[in-house]
This record gives C-alpha cells, sequence and structure tokens, in this order.
C-alpha cells in the first residue's frame, strides 16, 4: 500500500536555506523542526534530535563514510534511511526532500484518522 505524502514548501530556492558551515540547517515544516543537510550535491533530511540523547543534529556533521554524527555521543547515522551505522540500535526519522523548479519542499507521510 503506497503511502499518502503531504509536501511543505521550506524555501524559495535552495540558497535561501541558510546552511551552516558544515552543510546543515534547521527549518520548520508543518509545526516540526527538521535538519535538511547538504551532501554530493543531494538534499536529505531528517530528525532534529538525535533518538538516543536528544543532540541537535545540526550541530554535528556528516562523516567521510555520508553518515550524520550527533555531537553528543557521536551516534552515526545513515542520512538516506536512518539506520544507526555505529552499532547502538538507534533509528533517526528521516523524511523526503526535493528540490523542485518554484522551490525545496519536505514531504511528510498523512498521519491522523483521516489522512
Amino acid at each position: 500500500m503506497a503511502k499518502d505524502i503531504k509536501w511543505y514548501k521550506i524555501a524559495d530556492h535552495i540558497n535561501m536555506l541558510g546552511f551552516q558551515s558544515n552543510n546543515m540547517c534547521i527549518v520548520e515544516a508543518n509545526g516540526k523542526k527538521i535538519t535538511i543537510a547538504k551532501h554530493n550535491h543531494s538534499l536529505f533530511a531528517f530528525a532534529h534530535k538525535c533518538p538516543h540523547a536528544s543532540g541537535i543534529m545540526a550541530e554535528g556533521f556528516i562523516n567521510a563514510l555520508g553518515n550524520v554524527v550527533c555531537p553528543l555521543h557521536r551516534y552515526a547515522f545513515n542520512i538516506q534511511n536512518g539506520r544507526n551505522t555505529s552499532g547502538e540500535g538507534y533509528y533517526l526519522k528521516t523524511y523526503q526532500v526535493e528540490e523542485r523548479e518554484d522551490g525545496v519542499f519536505i514531504g511528510m507521510e498523512k498521519t491522523g484518522l483521516f489522512g
């Protein structure tokens, strides 16, 4: 069964996102803070806080393997699927992100009784 996705515009252009020197920034979509990362000419979106101890993911870094690393305890997560790659067994929520002609959008699954 296909998932229902609702798209939220977060910027008119990628240059308006305000990336930090670590190629990450925090945006808000549908009342949620989300981290956006630029890596290898692609955009990735994932949870604002680490699932382990709530470290702010945008204050971490992207390592040489392309994993986002939490600044608190150095837990690493695959930026494409959120899988923990440093062995602790946590999962980082990820979101779809698209750069389109009319802006940058985050895709979130519709939730609730009526979607």
